[in-house]
């Protein structure tokens, strides 16, 4: 994430913090939520976070028998292949 914060805020201060946020509250929901994504590659899941016309993709591991949540990666949607979702 910290890449990520610091690309937004070189481009827009202002829409990094809040960018950020929106990126954060979707992470969280994994706590109660493992489940929400969908499965991707090589067992990971992929959850969409919708910003506007564009979005990222938060590459997560849900590893049941610790009950535990691995977010491996946050990247736009652009940068991991999925320029047509939204």
């Amino acid at each position: 994430m910290e890449r990520l914060a610091d690309f937004l805020v070189e481009s827009d201060p202002a829409l990094a913090f809040e960018t950020m946020a929106i990126i954060r509250d979707a992470v969280d929901i994994l706590e109660r939520h493992p489940l929400i994504g969908r499965q991707g590659e090589q067992g990971m899941r992929e959850m969409v976070i919708s910003r506007g016309r564009t979005g990222y993709i938060a590459i997560y591991d849900f590893i049941e028998a610790d009950d535990a949540v691995l977010v491996l990666a946050i990247r736009h949607q652009r940068e991991a292949g999925f320029e047509n979702l939204f």
